[in-house]
């Protein structure tokens, strides 16, 4: 089954530098299917959904650690195995002297018309992934950005626009 997430409603959490969950708000759990205490110190990765290509997390956490923020697309899976679409933006977080200590994600309803592009490009880069390697995932989408003559941002926030 596939859950909503209503307009205007924001799921937040932050991690540590490794990625477990510091942080979740009521909707995260709400949505989740996790109560806080199942949350809190356990691995972001507990809602990653294998329909998910690896090569969006690559570019997330290249982005992250380069203290850089990112917008992606991202299905969830929930504790009972339902699953949600996202719009994320994931950002790192630091401390007052300008150190990162961890990361800090909101997500919101993506645009459905958004999924029409993302579920079949994600379909395609999960096959190359399967069939040879990431590196082929991330050249399959770097030919689609230089046909489009876009950078992955331009192109991730188009569609959700």
């Amino acid at each position: 089954m596939e859950l909503n997430i209503k307009p205007g409603e924001f799921i937040i959490s932050k991690t540590d530098l490794k990625g477990n969950i510091t942080y979740a708000n009521q909707t995260f759990t709400e949505i989740s299917g996790y109560a806080e205490s199942e949350t809190l110190n356990a691995p972001h990765r507990i809602l990653r959904h294998e329909d998910m290509p690896k090569l969006i997390f690559k570019m997330l956490w290249e982005r992250i650690q380069n203290n850089e923020g990112i917008y992606a697309y991202v299905k969830n899976k929930t504790k009972n195995n339902d699953h949600y679409w996202v719009f994320a933006y994931v950002t790192p977080s630091f401390d007052l002297l300008g150190n990162r200590i961890g990361y800090y994600s909101v997500r919101r309803a993506p645009n459905p018309n958004a999924l029409k592009v993302i579920e079949p490009l994600y379909r395609d880069l999960l096959r190359a992934e399967r069939q040879s390697s990431v590196s082929a995932s991330e050249k399959h989408l770097e030919t689609l950005l230089q046909q489009q003559g876009m950078t992955y941002d331009q192109f991730v926030l188009g569609l959700q626009k």
